[in-house]
């Protein structure tokens, strides 16, 4: 039995409530389950310098938790004056997650920052941060579309993120935070509207794991991206 009471193959609770901030181009706020993510994604008319005068648009993230989005307060970053190797690593995992979705020579040469910050986190933040950010960065594109700024969507495939691993000796999908800190076998799988596969994460946490309970948990992620897909849409088609 999962902590929570859920199935296997059963994701938290999705909910995406879109336009939560007044001067952002795009932003959402994502909850699954207790894991909140506030993202924001804000236009500006410029590439970074390697891309001057390439006609490519660029996509990049920052991500963030605030002090009290953990059961203690965490020590604001800014004030060891230097990122921690997480954050590094997870802003950087975002940024290339959306990127993959994105049509740079249509975008044109501008940039979309998409910001993460975690409001309360319990287990999976960087996958809500990337399904989020694509929400932001959808609603955002929809703005440059809206005022003929871009003739052409960039957006060519809707990007989205889940957790799965093996909790208990099985494979179970969207980790929550007492099963990601016990389980034996933790991965990221970041994937396409189209089930294509961007980016997988896997690691023995004390165990190790077989090619066919990869394959059942690469069956576990196609049907909570899925899900995921459905819900983003709903956010930014409804």
């Amino acid at each position: 039995m999962r902590p929570s009471g859920r199935d296997v193959s059963e994701m938290r609770p999705i909910s995406i409530e879109t336009n939560v901030t007044k001067h952002a181009e795009g932003s959402c706020m994502i909850k699954i389950g207790d894991t909140h993510v506030l993202c924001t994604a804000s236009l500006e008319p410029r590439v970074p310098p390697f891309l001057k005068n390439s006609g490519l648009g660029w996509v990049t993230a920052e991500y963030g938790m605030l002090p009290r989005s953990t059961g203690s307060r965490m020590r604001r970053e800014a004030t060891a004056g230097k990122q921690g190797g997480r954050t590094v690593e997870i802003q950087r995992l975002i940024g290339r997650s959306l990127r993959a979705g994105v049509d740079r020579v249509a975008l044109g040469e501008r940039q979309i920052t998409v910001d993460c910050d975690v409001i309360q986190a319990d287990g999976g933040t960087r996958c809500a941060s990337i399904t989020g950010g694509w929400v932001a960065l959808r609603l955002a594109v929809n703005k440059l579309m809206k005022a003929g700024d871009i003739t052409s969507d960039p957006l060519v495939d809707p990007v989205a993120a889940v957790s799965c691993g093996i909790y208990a000796g099985q494979p179970v999908l969207d980790l929550d935070y007492p099963e990601d800190s016990e389980a034996g076998v933790d991965g990221n799988f970041v994937m396409t509207g189209s089930g294509k596969l961007i980016e997988v994460q896997m690691s023995a946490e004390g165990k190790t794991f077989t090619r066919a309970e990869m394959d059942q948990l690469m069956t576990l992620a196609d049907k909570g991206v899925a899900e995921l897909v459905a819900a983003q849409r709903a956010a930014t088609e409804g």
